[in-house]
């Protein structure tokens, strides 16, 4: 099931995807469950948004295919590198990325995203599957420059605009024969398939949940295969999961 929020008549609200149209939801899905109104939109006449605005945080995961750390000269980790995106940096489909005046270097990197579902603390990696709500797509901006000059991630992964989300939350996902692919003016600059995860899903519920709790809408972002590149102000990025969608930004320079 593919879950959506999205603006229409100058509201916002979630709704269950089918076909071309959209079967409004009563609430947030996250917190009251899959009533709906009765009301049908079609898809054609609403702006998704993110799927998700995270209530407390972006967790991370650095490093977790081993063509990317090598294409970047990084060792592989022995556990999973974590850093922080602070919601701020959260837009949806068709949001503008804007480059920063501070950096020369800004990337991309396609992601799978995992939406939690309940609190979670101390989950087992056996357990994980209980707290995930579903998985969507998104885009690790990276400000590359920063992060080498800074030597931590905060400003290099956290300005505005540097974590698109989207199109819709897929709660049903077979992640194990699932792939990315990311498109940079339409040419592919990765593929890559989750199953080459240093660290799969599981293993990355149980680890961040040892360390924080997790809250319903929090988004875990599972690392990015080889190819990564920047972009200028014009471009535009698009990043697709089959079987979830595909999200699309463009990019401007900041004014």
């Amino acid at each position: 099931m593919k879950i959506a929020r999205f603006s229409h008549n100058d509201a916002i609200k979630y709704g269950i995807v089918d076909g071309a149209e959209l079967v409004v939801l009563a609430g947030d899905p996250l917190f009251a469950g899959y009533e709906t109104t009765g009301e049908r939109v079609s898809l054609g006449d609403v702006a998704l948004l993110a799927p998700v605005i995270p209530r407390s945080k972006v967790v991370c995961v650095g490093r977790n295919y081993r063509s990317h750390a090598a294409e970047l000269g990084n060792d592989v980790p022995a556990e999973p590198l974590l850093f922080f995106k602070p919601n701020t940096s959260v837009i949806g489909p068709g949001d503008a990325v804007v480059r920063p005046p501070q950096s020369d270097d800004t990337q991309w990197e396609g992601e799978l995203a995992v939406v939690i579902g309940k609190i979670a603390k101390n989950v087992s990696a056996a357990d994980a599957s209980d707290v995930i709500f579903g998985y969507t797509v998104a885009n690790d901006i990276t400000a590359r420059d920063l992060q080498k000059s800074d030597r931590q991630w905060a400003r290099a992964k956290g300005m505005d605009t540097f974590c698109p989300l989207g199109p819709a939350i897929e709660t049903d996902f077979d992640v194990a024969n699932g792939e990315i692919i990311t498109r940079h003016n339409d040419a592919e600059v990765q593929r890559g398939r989750f199953a080459d995860m240093i660290f799969d899903i599981p293993t990355i519920i149980e680890y961040v949940s040892a360390a924080f709790t997790l809250l319903p809408g929090d988004v875990i972002l599972t690392g990015t295969p080889e190819g990564v590149g920047a972009f200028r102000g014009g471009d535009s990025v698009e990043v697709e999961v089959p079987g979830i969608g595909i999200l699309r930004n463009p990019v401007r320079d900041a004014q």
